[in-house]
């Protein structure tokens, strides 16, 4: 069997041409500031060593198939309470006494892939106390309002915790391309605020690793590697998957990139959110620089925290967009009831329209008439972006911060529509809600020249990434702002409101204009929102294919709104919902499951509407139908999270009834109320559709740092031998 790391370079023999695939997990060796141990279960037998074992650990020989049991001092001691637990995605450490002298280390236990333990050891650093430093950065962390000032806080407290003499906060964008969004430095050093990095510096291969590993430290950029013995496990016959390692050694041109830039030392936290790497905490150091795992656990503890505080901000921004979108639904719905007239509705206040996108013009194309608002090109032009739009996108929405470079005919007009959001509004192809950004001209600061960043040798120790991290100016032209994720979902909801009040209007226009019945009808019918429609006396007029599919309609079909009750586990409650909207005309909005036997089905929601062509006269009646799942899978998700978070909270508080607790205990009610922030932010600002990725992405970090706090408990009271 081949594994698909066999098709990659072995680790140091990357060039920049492979870099993407460099099997950087598979190191085989280590940084010499400690030592590596694999030993084998239940026997605890050393099958693997890094060659420095003998002298870090002063055991007088090498450890190769000696048992732990015979080595001086207490490692084994100190390790059995833990062997019992998985340690597969996060390492445990204890306190240990070691070697002829009796020294104490730091022990890292974690389990690899392919079975076994691996056992870490660095020598002990000084008794540190951090838990104050940790509690001021977690209220610090639950007071940001913004993103800027919540990555400012947290390249403050990374400064003050580690003592890097540079502290940045890096964001990536959509293309992988970063940025420091944030930055604490040594007043004699060079501003790196601002500057963007080409993603191709961050390989893909490593980003992965970000994903697992959270916090890495390369202590001094031009160590020498220390070889594992034997390279290839004894067991196996293969590589050692060090990606949980941290000591593992470090991929050359990394190590290459950072002495370009004259860096000797760093550590870098990963921030991730949903599940994807957002951004990372670098801290640069131009001497070599040590970080005892306390810190480096205290460093991972808080990215967490921060990682959540992320996500709540991000999913707030969502909500004001949301909440600006309902009030223009509110408006819209207003005017249907009132004349019909929704579209000069929709354009009745420019900031309404235009705001929850930030655009400087938007425009209606629809049934062969364009209205606008603000700055737009000419109608000739609309038209034709129109067009350019419905023979190039397939989905319901499409955006773009480069017209005039994805369309060089729209290029001429840069200047007021460089970036577009299109929705679409119905099913009739060209038929589109547009907004429009103009072109704006500014100069983007890079870490070297993007166009050049590689020198490519025959000798991979000779590769240089990039030669000079000198500022590089370039000059952008043709694009406007980018979208954000919240004008995206500001944009995806405003379509969803326009298409239901189009095909409600359509509706009306099928009862009111029988001519255009089968054209209407076509229209009605090809819709992908749920729809039932009946004239006066509630015979059913059409139910659309949507309506079919939902609701698996099999012949003969309802003939009669009265019959939909059937279909439904609340039959009694419908009918009678039924019954006061067609002799009272009484307006219903509620939630039904399709009946399906035994058990209540899927959850719909219904809107059911009469339709009026003057006061007191009902031309019909139109029954929109939504499945809820999505929702009721995100109310169970929320419940989900609340209940895990409460009984998590709990196990941990029990464990946690001594005095000397209670700094601890502060410190997990941090982490919960921090999640909890979290949550009820994402709960009212995150799309229904992504809110229980986003919940459960919230749990899994909270439970993280849960568990990264409790092994900093175990480790503080893991007292060190007498002695020390």
């Amino acid at each position: 069997m081949i594994r698909p790391d066999q098709f990659s370079p072995a680790f140091g023999q990357a060039n920049l041409s492979n870099c993407e695939l460099e099997a950087i997990q598979f190191a085989g060796s280590i940084q010499p500031y400690g030592a590596l141990l694999v030993v084998s279960e239940p026997d605890m037998t050393v099958i693997q060593a890094s060659d420095n074992a003998a002298t870090v650990l002063d055991l007088g020989s090498s450890p190769l198939w000696q048992s732990l049991a015979d080595f001086s001092g207490d490692l084994l001691h100190r390790i059995k309470p833990h062997l019992d637990e998985p340690l597969r995605t996060l390492p445990v450490a204890v306190h240990c006494r070691l070697g002829r002298a009796g020294k104490i280390f730091n022990a890292m236990l974690h389990r690899p892939s392919s079975g076994g333990l691996i056992i870490e050891l660095e020598p002990s650093g000084p008794s540190v106390e951090l838990s104050a430093q940790i509690e001021s950065a977690m209220q610090r962390v639950i007071g940001a309002f913004s993103l800027r000032s919540l990555c400012d806080e947290a390249a403050e407290f990374f400064k003050d915790l580690t003592g890097y003499d540079r502290v940045m906060v890096y964001r990536f964008d959509e293309e992988g391309h970063g940025e420091v969004f944030s930055e604490v430095r040594e007043p004699h050093l060079e501003a790196y605020l601002g500057n963007r990095y080409p993603a191709s510096d961050i390989p893909q291969m490593a980003r992965r690793l970000y994903l697992r590993n959270r916090v890495r430290l390369l202590a001094d950029v031009q160590y020498s590697p220390v070889p594992l013995t034997p390279r290839l496990s004894p067991v196996t016959g293969e590589e050692l998957d060090m990606s949980l390692c941290s000591l593992r050694s470090m991929s050359p041109i990394h190590a290459q990139y950072l002495t370009n830039m004259g860096v000797s030392g760093t550590l870098v936290a990963s921030l991730v959110v949903g599940g994807k790497l957002w951004g990372l905490v670098a801290c640069h150091h131009y001497v070599p620089r040590v970080v005892h795992f306390e810190v480096r656990s205290a460093c991972e503890l808080l990215a967490e925290a921060v990682s959540t505080r992320v996500a709540a901000l991000e999913s707030f921004g969502q909500g004001q967009a949301d909440m600006a979108v309902r009030r223009l639904e509110q408006r819209l719905i207003e005017a249907i009831g009132r004349d019909g007239n929704w579209r000069a509705a929709l354009f009745e206040s420019e900031q309404a329209l235009l705001q929850p996108l930030a655009a400087s013009g938007a425009a209606l194309l629809f049934e062969e008439k364009i209205l606008s608002v603000g700055d737009v090109p000419g109608t000739q032009r609309l038209r034709e972006i129109g067009l350019w739009l419905a023979e190039r996108t397939h989905g319901s929405i499409f955006a773009t911060a480069s017209l005039g470079l994805d369309a060089p005919e729209f290029a001429a007009e840069a200047a007021i529509a460089s970036g577009l959001v299109a929705v679409r509004v119905s099913e009739t192809p060209g038929e589109y809600l547009i907004w429009l950004r103009p072109e704006r001209v500014r100069i983007v600061t890079w870490g070297g020249d993007p166009s050049k960043p590689v020198l490519v040798g025959d000798d991979p120790a000779t590769l240089s990434p990039r030669r000079s991290f000198a500022k590089w100016n370039q000059l952008v032209e043709g694009t406007s702002d980018p979208w954000t994720p919240a004008d995206m979902t500001a944009a995806r909801l405003i379509g969803i409101t326009l298409s239901d009040v189009v095909l409600q209007f359509r509706t009306v226009q099928m009862l009111i204009a029988h001519s255009q019945l089968d054209k209407v009808r076509h229209q009605v019918g090809q819709a992908d929102q749920a729809a039932v429609v009946a004239d006066a006396s509630g015979r059913i007029l059409l139910a659309n294919a949507a309506f079919n599919l939902l609701l698996r309609v099999s012949p003969p079909a309802p003939q009669h709104i009265d019959a939909l009750s059937g279909l439904f586990a609340e039959s009694a409650e419908l009918t009678q919902r039924l019954r006061d909207l067609v002799r009272e005309g009484r307006i219903w909005r509620g939630e039904v499951h399709v009946h399906s036997g035994a058990d209540d089905g899927a959850p719909l929601l219904v809107r059911a509407d009469p339709v009026f062509s003057s006061p007191g006269r009902v031309l019909g009646y139109v029954l929109l139908f939504t499945d809820a799942s999505e929702r009721k899978n995100a109310d169970a998700a929320r419940e989900r999270f609340q209940e895990g978070i409460i009984k998590g909270h709990r196990v941990l508080a029990r464990r946690m009834d001594s005095t000397r607790d209670l700094v601890q205990q502060n410190l997990l009610a941090s982490l919960v109320e921090n999640a909890q922030l979290a949550a009820l932010e994402i709960t009212d600002g995150a799309r229904t559709t992504a809110m229980s990725d986003m919940l459960e992405s919230v749990r899994v970090s909270m439970n993280r740092s849960a568990e990264i706090l409790q092994h900093l408990m175990w480790h503080a009271r893991d007292d060190k031998p007498p002695g020390n």
